[in-house]
Parts: C-alpha cells; structure tokens; sequence
C-alpha cells in the first residue's frame, strides 16, 4: 500500500514553542490529499473584522473554551456561542479593541492579535492546551475604491474627486496682437495696446468658466503699492475703459476656461519708474451656470455709452454705473482686501490671484530724452577724437618739415690744418 501524504498545520506559541501534526485522509478506497479546514479564517471588510477560530486550534483533539479566547489589546470578548458549536466567532470594527492602523506609500495596514490564555477548570491546577497569540493583519490598498457594493455609474470614487480638483491652475500672460502665442518681449510704447490672456487648466475636473474678478496696475509686484491704477473692479467690470482708453474684454471667448482683454498702455505720471505689473483675481463657477452680477465680464462702449457682457444678458452689467455688484461697501480699490477663494471642500481651489510682469514702457520722455543725449553724444565724442588725431598727425609732420630746414641754412664747417 502506498504511502499517504499529510499535511502539516503549524501555530507559533509564546514562548517560541511548536506544535505540528500530520493527517492521512482516505477517500474511495485510495488515498488522495484533503485539504482540511484551516483552523482560523480572517475576513476583512470595509468597515469591519471577522474572525472565526475552531474549537479544535491546534488539531490535537482537545477543544479550547471560548473564554479563553480575546482579541486585540482592549481584550474583546468573542460572539456567544453554544456549547454544541464548533467555531468561535469574533465581529469587531477595524477601529475597535485598540487595533493599531498604518499608512504606507500603498496601502492602509490595521494591526492586531488574538490571543488565546487557557485557565484550569473547576478546581484542576493543570492545562492541557498552551499559551498562544496569533498576529492579524488587515491590508487594504490606497488606490481604487475598497468598497465591496456595487459602484453606480454616476459616482466619482473620493480619491479621483481631490486628484482632479486639486488640479486647477490659474494663469496670465502677455500675448502677441494675434492672440496666437505669448508675447516675446514685455516691452511697449506709448499708444500700445496689451493683450491679456487669463486661463485656468482644469485637468479632469468638470467644465468651468472662468472670470476675471478685479485687476490693479502697480510699478512693483507688490499689489498694495502707490501708485495704482485699476483695470477690472465691481466683480468683472473692466473700469479702465471708461477713460481714454479702448480696453475691452474679447468676444466671444475662447473657450469657457480662457477669458481675453485689452488695456491700452499708460505710465504713471510723477513716478520715474517705467515698469507696470498688473495683478488680477481669477475665479471659476461651474460652465453651465448663467452669468450673473458676482460672475461677468463687461465692457464699455464709448459709441453706445453703455456696457455689456462677453455672455449672458445685459442688465447683469447695470451694477457697473452704480459702483456696486451684490457686495455692500465694496470699494473701487480691493487690493488689499481680496475676496478669499470659497472652500465647499479643504482641497478645492475656486480662485487665485496672479501677477503679470514686468510691462517696460520705453514710451516715457525721460527714456527718449535719456536716448537722444545718449545718441548725440557718440558722435560728438567720436568727432573730437578723430579731430584730435587729425591735430596730432599735422603738428608731427610740421616739425620733421621745420627740423630738416634749419639743418639745411646752418651747414657743418670742418676744421683744415696746415702741414709744415
């Protein structure tokens, strides 16, 4: 007869004691290896811990009593169970009986242990099963969604939902007359016009329409300096316009998430510096909702003498005469008390403020006064120098001319001595 091959079913004890042994199953008359019933199973839930241990733990016949059994460091007691009942049943939350929990780069790791401390019975001072605890671990991954229902179509797991929002990056910069790429050089003269592009990179996010809030023209990146000229105010009314100048949001947008705009370039009078930053507060709102007075973008036409919007109807661009959009004592300067972006969620950013510059404006009439001195003073300088070669040449050749005369009318007389 052949021989039967057992498995064997090992536990670590404390005090670093093993306890193994084999089984020979026979099955239709041959023998053929069976898998028996491992004698705890651990199932880790969503939310929760089972364990389920038999009776016969260490396969030695001798049953353990369900009060010898706890789990964790609170020591929490298994289900009750009857006498008659084969399995010990604990039904715990992974955050009950002091389970310890650890992050790693991949996974949520929750920690704990069963332990199993036998007592003598009745009045016995003997045991006949040892000491043992048995570590449990719970793994659960990062990414993905551990939940075991069923995910509906409609639902955007947590993490995708902050990897997506936290996505949003503002922008502004300076573009060539085209609109067709970034402008090469921030310099301009006087009676340019600058183009303006702002645009938020939504990434995976939902669509989103963008606005430009308020706009404040300083010399330096600092937004609370003096001087300052406004751009946009009110909540989206581009204010510079009302003056001399021509500025104006572009219609029709881009795309909802990019806003263009116009500002003719100015300097800052009694202000020797001929730099401008321009520093603007952008905000987003969801792209399917109507425009209204705290979400705009309006310009003013001088022919109409009257404004209107890049979208949505008109009177949302009424508040624009009245100094005020929605907000009461709003004032026209609001460099130093921007809107804070909202947070419906900590990881959302609905607003940011960005700065574009330096704009160097080569237009000032101390720049053409300082080029033209310096522009007449080269050749003047290289005019006296070439003159003053010129004298030198002349005043060299004078006196070789003026030596070799004198040679000439004073001739060399020679001694003659008389022989005797």
């Amino acid at each position: 007869m052949a021989l039967s091959y057992g498995l064997f079913i090992c536990l670590l004890f404390w005090g670093g004691m093993g306890l193994c042994y084999t089984q020979s199953l026979w099955q239709g008359g041959a023998h053929r290896p069976v898998q028996p019933k491992p004698p705890l199973v651990v199932e880790c839930l969503e939310a929760q811990l089972v364990v389920t241990i038999s009776k016969d733990l260490f396969g030695t016949g001798k049953l353990i009593r369900s009060a010898d059994l706890t789990l964790g460091p609170e020591g929490c007691a298994p289900l009750v169970s009857m006498d008659t009942d084969d399995v010990v049943r604990f039904e715990v939350g992974l955050h009950e009986c002091g389970n310890s929990v650890q992050v790693t780069e991949d996974a949520l790791v929750y920690s704990t242990f069963l332990l199993h401390s036998p007592r003598p019975v009745g009045n016995l001072s003997i045991l006949r099963t040892n000491l043992a605890e048995v570590p449990i671990k719970c793994r659960f991954p990062r990414s993905g969604n551990v939940s075991s229902q069923a995910i509906l179509p409609t639902w955007v797991p947590f993490k995708t939902t902050v990897f997506s929002e936290e996505k949003l990056v503002f922008s502004l910069h300076l573009m060539e007359e085209n609109w067709s790429a970034k402008k090469r050089s921030p310099t301009f003269q006087l009676g340019d016009v600058a183009h303006l592009q702002a645009e938020v990179h939504t990434g995976s996010h939902v669509p989103l329409r963008l606005f430009v809030d308020h706009c404040v023209a300083t010399p330096t990146p600092d937004r609370n300096a003096s001087p300052y000229h406004t751009i946009v105010d009110f909540n989206g009314c581009l204010v510079d316009g009302l003056s001399d100048a021509s500025s104006a949001f572009k219609a029709p947008r881009p795309g909802p998430e990019t806003l263009q705009f116009t500002v003719d370039v100015f300097h800052f009078a009694n202000d020797s510096r001929n730099t401008v930053y321009i520093t603007c507060h952008l905000k987003v709102t969801p792209a399917d909702r109507v425009p209204d007075q705290l979400n705009k973008a309006c310009s003013f036409s001088k022919p109409s003498n009257s404004w209107s919007p890049v979208e949505g109807t008109a009177d949302i661009c009424q508040c624009c005469n009245k100094g005020s959009c929605g907000i009461p004592g709003h004032s026209r300067r609001l460099v130093g008390q921007w809107h804070k972006p909202s947070r419906s969620r900590r990881h959302v950013t609905e607003a940011a403020d960005v700065t574009v510059g330096p704009l160097i404006f080569l237009g000032k009439a101390g720049d053409h006064g300082a080029e033209g001195s310096t522009s007449s003073f080269t050749p003047v300088m290289l005019g006296l120098g070439l003159a003053m070669v010129v004298s030198l040449t002349l005043a060299t050749i004078a006196l070789g001319l003026a030596r070799r005369r004198q040679a000439a009318s004073h001739p060399v007389m020679c001694p003659m001595y008389a022989s005797q």
